[in-house]
């Protein structure tokens, strides 16, 4: 089942399509992605959510093009503005990264080279991929620090990564990240370990940049509360694979299936009544290495059942999808029995 989101003029701008990644082990190649594939459209953002090891990170980094080696399989479809990247020769794999398509990891301490000035990482991107010669690229990424909101940027051009805070260091990734009015740009986990108050101007920050220029975001995160912030679409992803797609609004009001409604319960409610405790979800996520038959999910699914030896596909009417085998009259008693109501 595809997305039917598109970009300005019919074509999306990022479609990937049956992406698949694996990795060689003594015990044979484990799949950390299976058979992932979604749409982007230019100005929008798309959530990525799932607990760790889901295959969030991977998957972003099998887009650009960052799992070359002999230990990675890297299988399927993605194209940015039409044009095929798997496979594409190192060399002009380079001149898209940072170009057409940029990334914000998710430890900016570790993304900035320590021996380096901020300001001068900068200014090799834009030498790198731009004509600006080092006066021009110099002024551009004072103006770029400036405009992610770090004070007095001509001072912070001349710094190094450990001589700024947290938050700093992330809006200097950021302002690296979008230097060259990136197509796509895509983050990793950007608020993580940030104090509530910088995380959001972090995202406001985000989506100012997006409106402003245009560009598509592929934002993977854990919190919920930033998707419902940020995103217009969210991908719930478990086991490497996709279990759930569908807008904000739509997966927020109706969610449809059990490990979603697992997330959605893990966040304190901020009206009604306060529960004595808040939903978990029991047992820990399969091995990749040893995943189950059918549902990866149904070994800690409290609505299991015998159908869930098969392997349900991701389907649903417009924009919602869902890989669960329990049917639409079945889910409200479901959500009953856990303690969950629908919002709608």
């Amino acid at each position: 089942m595809t997305d039917a989101t598109t970009a300005p003029g019919g074509a999306p701008l990022l479609s990937v399509r049956g992406l698949r990644v694996g990795f060689r082990t003594a015990q044979g190649v484990v799949g950390a992605v299976d058979d992932l594939s979604f749409d982007l459209a230019a100005g929008e953002v798309l959530g990525v959510v799932g607990e760790s090891g889901c295959g969030k990170s991977v998957s972003l980094m099998a887009i650009l093009g960052l799992l070359e080696g002999t230990h990675a399989i890297v299988e399927g479809s993605v194209r940015l503005n039409g044009r095929e990247l798997v496979g594409l020769p190192a060399a002009e794999l380079q001149r898209v990264r940072g170009r057409q398509i940029a990334m914000v990891f998710q430890d900016p301490m570790t993304t900035l080279t320590p021996v380096h000035t901020v300001g001068a990482q900068i200014v090799e991107q834009l030498r790198a991929h731009t004509d600006l010669g080092r006066a021009a690229a110099r002024t551009r990424a004072i103006e770029l620090l400036g405009a992610v909101g770090l004070p007095q940027p001509a001072a912070a051009f001349q710094r190094y990564p450990h001589q700024l805070s947290g938050g700093m260091r992330q809006r200097a990734v950021i302002a690296m990240a979008v230097s060259c009015n990136p197509a796509v740009l895509m983050a990793d986990e950007p608020t993580t370990a940030l104090d509530v108050t910088v995380q959001a101007q972090i995202l406001a920050l985000m989506d100012r940049l997006r409106r402003e220029i245009g560009m598509a975001v592929l934002l993977v995160t854990h919190d919920m509360g930033v998707v419902a912030e940020l995103a217009d679409r969210v991908m719930v992803m478990y086991a490497g694979r996709v279990v759930e797609r569908g807008t904000v609004a739509g997966l927020f009001d109706d969610a449809q299936h059990p490990y979603t409604w697992g997330l959605l319960g893990s966040i304190p409610p901020l009206t009604g009544p306060r529960p004595h405790r808040l939903a978990s979800i029991g047992g820990l996520p399969p091995a990749m290495g040893a995943l189950p038959s059918g549902c990866a999910f149904a070994p800690r699914c409290v609505c299991r059942d015998p159908r869930c030896a098969v392997r349900p596909a991701l389907l649903g009417d417009g924009p919602h999808e869902v890989a669960c085998v329990l049917t639409p009259p079945e889910r409200p008693a479901a959500r009953a029995r856990l303690g969950l109501q629908q919002r709608t």
